[in-house]
């Protein structure tokens, strides 16, 4: 762990508490996995608002779905003394080999003049849309290119988890170019500049196949931001350590120098199972081709460890979408245990110091 490492003493900064629900037939259970970025000299999140059925009897469970032939959210209920069904995970429901989920998220805005203390949006920026969001739309990223900001979410659906794209200029308006990604597809970081011509991003492909591999980091390129392609294997899970289950991205990428030279630096997510917890750590991209890893945290620089990143609706998990570099500060947005938000700053000299030869 980084002695640098300073969590705000303010956090949580959102809890569920502070966000008025999209409608009276929900309840706001978790407010995390920001995107960030800068806009007009203020911070602007956008945060994943996941919302679950409210006043459900003890002896059901319900899941929020979106239909779009009614363009509502429905709420389908089943007996907890159902034959076959499987609630072992909090975030779903499993019956008759099809699942869905506890609650359905929405993308909010929320600004902040100093990078701690949020004004949220009273209403959602984007809310499901599609078929292929049917189950909700989850943790985006922000990439700032010129005066034009790109959002790539995940879109949920009973098809799989895609990744969708969307643009704003003023996070009032939102353009949607659909589905980049097909299921299963997630975690993508599209770098903030061009890679040797093309538009780049980092992606996390959901292998199936028997267990023949765990989730890994891959790069693709486009040259329009909507058809990717060009793929190719970036990082896995490493045994023995403490990303020894899977990986995933987190942040979007940005520039360093170090040892004299330019590359990437991207703040990306690995699990352990023992003890179980999802942790930050950074990888070092090479400048002009991102699918070389120089260099890799040796160990966290971030592990669930506060009591609301280790207790709360899905506990022990750090997980960032957002990150802000500028100078030696590396400001980090994360949600903690699928409930909250919280910021953390960390030293980009300490980062790069814990890194090692991947």
């Amino acid at each position: 762990m980084l002695t640098t490492l300073r969590r705000a003493p303010e956090n949580p900064i959102l809890t569920p508490a502070m966000v008025p629900p999209s409608s009276p037939d929900l309840e706001v259970v978790g407010v995390f996995n920001p995107a960030a970025t800068r806009h007009n000299g203020e911070t602007v999140l956008l945060l994943r608002i996941a919302e679950a059925p409210k006043n459900v009897p003890a002896d059901e469970v319900a899941a929020p779905v979106y239909d779009v032939n009614t363009g509502a959210i429905e709420i389908k209920r089943w007996s907890r003394a159902t034959a076959g069904l499987d609630l072992s995970d909090p975030r779903m429901i499993a019956l008759n080999g099809r699942v869905w989920l506890t609650s359905i998220s929405h993308l909010r805005a929320a600004r902040s003049t100093d990078g701690i203390h949020f004004q949220l949006a009273p209403i959602p920026a984007m809310v499901p849309a599609t078929a292929y969001e049917s189950y909700g739309i989850e943790d985006p990223r922000i990439t700032a290119i010129g005066d034009k900001y790109w959002i790539n979410y995940s879109a949920v659906s009973e098809y799989g988890i895609a990744t969708s794209l969307a643009s704003t200029r003023d996070f009032r308006t939102f353009e949607r170019h659909g589905v980049i990604f097909p299921p299963d597809n997630r975690d993508v970081t599209i770098f903030p500049e061009k890679v040797g011509g093309q538009f780049a991003a980092l992606h996390r492909p959901m292998p199936s196949g028997g267990g023949l591999a765990k989730p890994t980091i891959w790069v693709a390129r486009s040259s329009d931001m909507l058809s990717w392609g060009k793929h190719e294997f970036v990082a896995a899970a490493r045994d023995g350590r403490w990303d020894d289950v899977k990986i995933g991205g987190g942040a979007v990428p940005f520039r360093v120098r170090t040892d004299g030279r330019d590359a990437w630096l991207a703040i990306y997510h690995g699990v352990t199972t023992s003890p179980a917890a999802y942790s930050l750590g950074a990888l070092l991209l090479d400048a002009n081709d991102p699918a070389r890893v120089i260099a890799r945290s040796r160990e966290p620089i971030m592990r669930p460890e506060a009591a609301y990143e280790r207790e709360g609706f899905f506990g022990g998990v750090v997980f960032t979408c957002g990150v802000l570099a500028e100078g030696d500060l590396v400001r980090i947005y994360y949600g903690a245990a699928d409930s909250v938000t919280a910021v953390a700053d960390l030293s980009l000299g300490d980062i790069l110091a814990g890194l090692s030869a991947p």
